[in-house]
């Protein structure tokens, strides 16, 4: 077996749940071998953070999948492209129409919201299960897909509905190789209920506005141009999943790293104003993304290589956030790390470049708030015996199952009206 082949193979692994649940060995070996081509060229896969770095930002490279040379020529097209897979103008103007609802100023005001949310669960978990959390259902899941779904103006009782159907659409997040043709059918068939709720939504929206951002969505005008209502469906999808399912995996990631390195948790506990730390050394440390792609649209040096176009460019994020050319000891999980010569705000977990992910602002905050909570009120938390299973998902990687044993979860001490 050459050594193309041997990583080719390397790189299937990334899918098999044994691999799943640490795949880091995996894809420092793949870092340490890119950038390399597979599939005669058609195929290039990085995992070097200057690499990574360079190809987010280049004007050279599309998001449009569909142009790489690996699709197949006669392959039906996706329905409900979002303008996460779009390239300028189109990603331009749909990402303007809702980034004035994602921007620092607007989501701090959602701070007392996330507070009293995270609250309200916590001390839900604590009537519920005496001496456990499970954190992914009674924490990391509910949090953030009670504020996206606040923010869209989709009313509570429809709540649980989504989580079913964004489950099974993030399995069309995973690369190809990853993703069985069952997945893809049935993300397709939650894509189209997804697409008749949110029309009955937007009608009612018309019909009776909200102070929502479903609402502001469908007034919303870019230069004379509103979206229109495939556009609106697609972005009202992308949000609701994209809002919450990346967040969950980084609120349980964070936990998970804590709870494996009592010294970080004991430093949190200590110093709240550490949180913020606590979050970006996660997405560089284990990230709910893991990997992304970009297709050349025109040859395109990287290092030794030359990206020819329609190649399709496979960027290991993950790997990226441990690159020792990058960070020192990169191994090492260290929530004071941010303020180090070396930062831990350099990670590519966000992306870069024009498709930065505009979520960021709430994730952060949400992450955050979340591990600031758990650290003040869950006393003595450790991970249970066989309380960790991870999702079958490989891309946007995270436990499915979290359960703390504790001493219990402390009342909260928020003054009222916080």
């Amino acid at each position: 077996m050459t050594a193309t082949e041997q990583n080719l193979l390397s790189l299937s692994q990334l899918g098999d749940p044994a691999v799943v649940a640490n795949p880091y060995p995996v894809l420092a070996a793949l870092r340490e071998a890119s950038p390399y081509a597979v599939l005669d060229g058609a195929l290039v896969i990085l995992g070097r953070h200057a690499d990574c770095s360079m190809i987010l930002r280049d004007s050279r490279v599309s998001s449009q999948r569909s142009t790489s040379r690996l699709r197949p020529p006669d392959a039906p097209p996706r329905p409900g492209i979002s303008f996460l897979s779009m390239d300028p103008p189109d990603h331009t103007r749909l990402r303007r129409l809702v980034s004035k609802a994602f921007t620092p100023r607007t989501v701090a005001r959602l701070a007392p919201r996330i507070e009293a949310v995270t609250d309200e669960l916590l001390s839900a978990a604590a009537e519920q299960s005496p001496g456990q959390l499970e954190l992914v259902s009674q924490l990391a899941y509910p949090l953030p897909v009670r504020i996206i779904c606040e923010l869209l103006g989709v009313p509570a009782t429809d709540h649980p509905r989504f989580a079913g159907w964004s489950a099974r659409l993030a399995h069309s997040l995973q690369p190809q190789f990853m993703a069985p043709e069952e997945n893809a059918a049935d993300a397709a068939a939650a894509r189209e209920e997804f697409a008749v709720y949110f029309r009955e939504l937007i009608a009612a929206r018309r019909a009776d506005p909200g102070d929502d951002l479903l609402t502001d969505l469908i007034r919303a005008e870019d230069e004379g141009s509103r979206l229109t209502e495939a556009e609106l469906i697609s972005t009202a999808v992308l949000l609701l999943v994209a809002g919450h399912e990346t967040t969950v995996g980084l609120i349980a990631n964070a936990v998970l790293a804590l709870l494996r390195h009592p010294d970080q948790l004991a430093a949190l506990r200590a110093d709240p104003g550490l949180a913020t730390g606590a979050v970006e050394e996660t997405l560089r440390y284990d990230p709910p993304v893991q990997m992304t792609a970009r297709v050349a649209r025109a040859t395109i040096p990287i290092g030794e290589l030359e990206a020819t176009d329609g190649t399709l460019l496979l960027l290991l994020l993950a790997a990226t956030g441990r690159d020792p050319a990058v960070y020192a000891d990169p191994d090492r999980f260290d929530i004071t790390r941010e303020s180090a010569s070396r930062p831990a705000a350099g990670h590519l977990a966000f992306a870069a470049g024009p498709h930065f992910c505009l979520g960021a602002p709430l994730a952060r905050l949400e992450a955050a708030t979340a591990l600031t909570a758990f650290a003040q009120r869950v006393e003595a938390p450790e991970l249970a015996a066989g309380g960790l299973s991870y999702k079958p998902n490989f891309n946007l990687r995270g436990p499915r199952r979290l359960l703390i044993s504790s001493g219990g979860i402390r009342s909260t001490t928020r003054p009222p009206g916080r």
